[in-house]
């Protein structure tokens, strides 16, 4: 009788400059967590998984900070944050799935560093957030408030989970205000990376996202 081996964890890529995606995590249904190495402290936007192919690799950051998307990204937190010694930070309305925690919440916004910062996006879930990075032509990371369709384009899918669909229809409209072509050139979608057909991020993400939102009105 053989022994089946042990399954493996792949390793996170870098997938731009002094940015790492993670393989799905199960434990979040797929969840896609990014790592920034940030000069001011890395950032961990939602939780991998917790196994040692991830602990050894962000051994090598000083993670400062973990970034929550929303309430189905959180797998592991209290590892997580023990291992790393960082805050976790989440919207006020679903800070309360941390206890113990002490959790970094926020309302409206919230700022981790000049060029990078966080803000409330309600409607998949009513403490859905993302997180805006302004390095190379901006980046943002949009949980599950943004997913790629079948064309790989961004857009707010209407799912059973769904906490409250027009606000989340309000909300994307709103990143046209909030950008341009010139300050959103990348979108890192926390799931169905699948979609993007071997690519690991949305490019040209605002012209894309207009085009989704124009066929949407």
């Amino acid at each position: 009788m053989t022994n089946s081996p042990k399954p493996t964890h792949k390793p996170p890529q870098e997938i731009l400059p002094s940015l790492w995606g993670f393989a799905p995590n199960r434990d979040t249904l797929g969840g896609v967590a990014y790592l920034i190495a940030h000069p001011e402290g890395g950032v961990l936007v939602d939780l991998p998984a917790w196994n040692t192919v991830n602990q050894e690799f962000l051994e090598k950051f000083q993670v400062r900070y973990c970034f929550l998307t929303h309430r189905g990204a959180i797998a592991a937190p209290a590892p997580w944050r023990s291992f790393l010694n960082c805050a976790l930070c989440i919207q006020e309305q679903e800070a309360y799935l941390l206890p113990g925690l002490e959790p970094r919440s926020f309302h409206t916004e919230i700022t981790l560093a000049a060029d990078l910062y966080g803000f409330w996006t309600p409607g998949h879930s009513p403490g859905s957030a993302c997180l805006y990075w302004q390095a190379q032509g901006g980046i943002l990371f949009s949980g599950r408030h943004l997913l790629p369709n079948a064309e790989g384009n961004p857009t707010p899918l209407h799912t059973r989970k769904t906490f409250h669909w027009p606000r989340q229809l309000h909300h994307t409209q709103a990143l046209k205000q909030r950008f341009s072509p010139e300050t959103l050139s990348y979108i890192c979608p926390g799931a169905s990376l699948g979609l993007l057909r071997g690519a690991k991020f949305i490019d040209r993400a605002y012209d894309r996202l207009n085009w989704e939102l124009r066929i949407k009105n």
